[in-house]
């Protein structure tokens, strides 16, 4: 059997050692969409790494008939139609583990970023502070702390968990919602004190964390789940951030909102139509942006190859 994988998005190197060390052929160099089902067959691949730029769909599943194990570095699979392919016994594995720390820190990244204006001061800095620092000073002295504000977190899996972990060490009260799980135990770990914090945070309805929150943050797999209905509830002044999926908030709803002064500011990793979002909200003048870079960290990107290499070792041996 052959023993080529591509990891058509890339692997961190320590994930691609693991592999070459089981025996294992890893290639590397980035195919283009159009070519990739002639590249898997010409070159006897069994086994596909992908991100979120690689389409997997039932095209290039039934025309790759060699083709034994689908990996996506990260944990949503949307942009590979799993269960077909798992129908045609191809195994489909994840790194659910590997990102949930790096996502939550950009999150809150983000959040800093909005409540201090710092995502629009350093548009500005670089060319009016110069001639009109009194007046940026002026502009930008209205921030607000996170410490004691409450921070609702929709979808509270390990991405969730590991948001409010951090929001829990700020002082912040958190509101959490998820129609999967009941609560976790939040464990504060403390440089210094021996034991954890234990913290134990209940689910709630959707509508009490939208209605009742100061930010609101979001880690779902996927679906329009915020339109203009649900921001109408929200509280005035709002924060809302997504680094889940494009169009979890409607864009257009979330452009009304932020326009009318309902939603004071967002706080966007992803985009709809990526990798070419709205032009309207790339220049919005409340919104803090980032291009989809939640797990880009060097050490998420160690922990997603380690995983990775792992299950594939298990899957092909």
């Amino acid at each position: 059997m052959s023993k080529i994988i591509l990891a058509n998005d890339g692997i961190d190197n320590t994930g691609k050692a693991l592999l070459e060390n089981a025996g294992f052929t890893v290639l590397t160099d980035k195919v283009a969409q159009d070519k990739l089902v002639n590249f898997i067959n010409e070159n006897k691949v069994i086994a596909l790494t992908v991100r979120s730029a690689t389409q997997v769909r039932k095209d290039l599943i039934d025309a790759c008939p060699d083709l034994k194990v689908i990996g996506r570095g990260g944990v949503g699979m949307d942009n590979i139609d799993v269960e077909y392919a798992r129908g045609k016994g191809i195994e489909v594995i994840n790194t659910p583990a590997a990102s949930s720390h790096s996502v939550a820190e950009l999150v809150f990244a983000h959040l800093f970023n909005a409540v201090r204006f710092l995502y629009d001061s350093n548009r500005h800095m670089p060319s009016k502070g110069h001639t009109d620092f009194e007046a940026l000073k002026k502009k930008y002295a209205k921030g607000i702390e996170l410490k004691g504000k409450t921070l609702g977190i929709v979808g509270f899996g390990r991405i969730g968990q590991a948001v409010a972990k951090i929001g829990l060490g700020l002082g912040m009260k958190i509101k959490a919602h998820d129609p999967f799980i009941q609560g976790a135990i939040i464990n504060l770990d403390i440089d210094g004190v021996a034991e954890p914090i234990r913290v134990n945070i209940h689910s709630e309805p959707l509508a009490d964390v939208l209605k009742n929150s100061d930010l609101i943050t979001f880690h779902v797999p996927g679906g329009n789940l915020i339109t203009a209905n649900e921001i109408a509830t929200m509280k005035k002044g709002v924060i809302l951030a997504n680094a889940a999926r494009g169009g979890v908030i409607d864009e257009r709803s979330l452009l009304d909102g932020l326009n009318t002064g309902h939603i004071a500011h967002a706080c966007l990793d992803v985009f709809m139509n990526e990798p070419k979002p709205s032009e309207e909200l790339l220049k919005h003048p409340k919104i803090s942006l980032t291009p989809h870079i939640g797990a880009a960290t060097e050490e998420a990107q160690e922990r997603i190859g380690i995983e990775l290499a792992e299950k594939l070792i298990a899957a092909l041996q």
